[in-house]
């Protein structure tokens, strides 16, 4: 067969030595006499160079270590049809007790399928390649909504030049690709909710930009992309920027992601309401709890952060701790708590740009309250609380210091000696002068007075 090779063998799928590669030259390379094959390995690990020799280029590799020249008598160009059918397909015959019996449904008709866990797994392995006179797949797929292309060796240009046969497609899966995104997308993907970019470590914030108008995406997965920056320039302090418009929910797991500068920006989509950013430089080491804090205190309108709700009273606390703690930096950068003399500088609202909403929102921090206290002296952690509940006669009300780390368990256990009644039958809300008339609840018995902001002078309120 190798005597016979031509040019057609460019682009097929062949193994050398158990490793799968694409053939991308076919041809001499002086000054070695006889025919090679340059070849672009699925792992780039396995190559020497990125398909140059002595200064001439003989073939392009996406990977600067992906390619090889081998010679064709070394390459094994596969199989007729059904025996690879049959290799990949057709599973060993195994004991009865071995196989999964699953059922789905088709239609309105269950099947039986048995092994069908192990096609899958061999289905993902598939590499695709695309005739260089293909015709047009416009109208192909009209139906089709979910497609994954995960670990196909498929580029951008070719998903754009297929997205034409796939116009309601919503859900697109292209992790492990090595994609660069080359091209905006035009007049397709249009219908798209979700796309899953992840491992893909060519892309860039300026790509994400390429892809920032599609209408309809709601969910955009770009975990292990090795991301570390962002910035909209379309939006200044404070502003929304245009770009992905409909955008609620983004995954950035397992990033470089080092600086609040990357989650100030987030603020500015308009419509993001649920963010992952796990297994990152910043939130990885430090105080888990004080840098959720602060990603919620940074992004006004989050919901749910890390598949954890955000309730009400955890962004209430989040927000007043922010507040607090970059108080002192507010004040040495020209902030006042007169409205007419409050005149922060650049670099802090740059930093810190919902620190002047937050002003208005809780009202701006008292000089009490920035008071450089030292950690461990048990004196500077303890607030005092009025204590207000209800005795057979009237109501009662009774100041105490409380360390602000006490846990409301804690705090029901000393209540429940000073009252005489049972811990587990009170019920505690605290009151703030700053916020009049609102009663936050003391729900989790594991938290922290701290953890939802109550402060010196607040009200805790005992029911039973």
């Amino acid at each position: 067969m190798n005597d016979t090779l031509t040019s057609h063998v460019i682009g097929q799928r062949v193994e050398v030595n158990g490793e799968h590669a694409t053939v991308r030259f076919y041809g001499i390379v002086p000054p070695v006499a006889g025919l090679w094959l340059g070849v672009e390995w699925d792992n780039p690990e396995r190559g020497k160079h990125n398909g140059s020799h002595e200064g001439t280029v003989y073939f392009k590799c996406r990977h600067p270590t992906g390619g090889s020249f081998v010679r064709p008598n070394k390459v094994n160009f596969g199989v007729d049809f059904l025996t690879a059918i049959k290799n990949r397909y057709v599973l060993e015959d195994k004991p009865e007790e071995s196989e999964k019996e699953q059922i789905v449904t088709i239609g309105n008709k269950p099947v039986e399928t048995l092994g069908f866990d192990a096609v899958k797994k061999q289905q993902s392995e598939n590499k695709l390649r695309f005739p260089s006179e293909s015709p047009s797949p416009s109208g192909t797929f009209t139906t089709l909504k979910v497609l994954v292309l995960s670990r196909t060796g498929i580029t951008w240009a070719e998903v754009l030049w297929c997205a034409a046969g796939w116009p309601v497609l919503e859900e697109l899966y292209l992790e492990s690709n090595n994609i660069s995104i080359s091209e905006r997308p035009a007049d397709i993907l249009q219908m798209v909710t979700l796309l899953d970019l992840s491992s893909n470590q060519l892309i860039d914030e300026n790509q994400l930009f390429l892809i920032a108008y599609l209408p309809r995406l709601e969910q955009l997965i770009l975990s292990d992309i090795g991301i570390s920056s962002l910035h909209f320039p379309d939006a200044g302090i404070g502003c929304k920027t245009s770009m992905f418009p409909s955008l609620q929910y983004l995954v950035v797991n397992d990033n470089q992601i080092s600086q609040w500068s990357f989650i100030n920006e987030l603020d500015k989509l308009q419509s993001l309401r649920a963010l992952s950013c796990l297994r990152n430089p910043l939130t990885e080491g430090g105080r888990a709890e004080s840098t959720r804090q602060f990603i919620i205190a940074r992004i006004g309108q989050l919901e749910t952060l890390n598949k954890c709700k955000i309730l009400p009273e955890e962004r209430r606390g989040a927000e007043l701790d922010y507040r607090k703690a970059f108080g002192n930096e507010w004040k040495k950068a020209g902030g006042h708590q007169d409205p007419e003399l409050n005149r922060p500088n650049e670099d802090f609202l740059t930093a810190h740009p919902r620190y002047q909403l937050l002003c208005l929102k809780y009202g701006a921090p008292e000089d009490g309250e920035l008071k450089t206290q030292q950690p461990f002296l048990l004196k500077n952690q303890l607030i005092t609380l009025k204590i207000k509940y209800h005795n057979e006669l009237d109501d009662k009300v009774i100041e105490k210091q409380l360390p602000d780390s006490m846990t409301i368990q804690k705090v029901k256990g000393l209540l429940s000696r000073l009252l005489k009644v049972p811990a587990s039958d009170l019920l505690l809300a605290y009151e703030s002068p700053k916020m009049p008339g609102r009663e936050i609840e003391l729900e989790n018995d594991q938290q922290s007075l701290q953890f939802y902001s109550v402060e010196n002078g607040d009200s805790l309120l005992v029911r039973w």
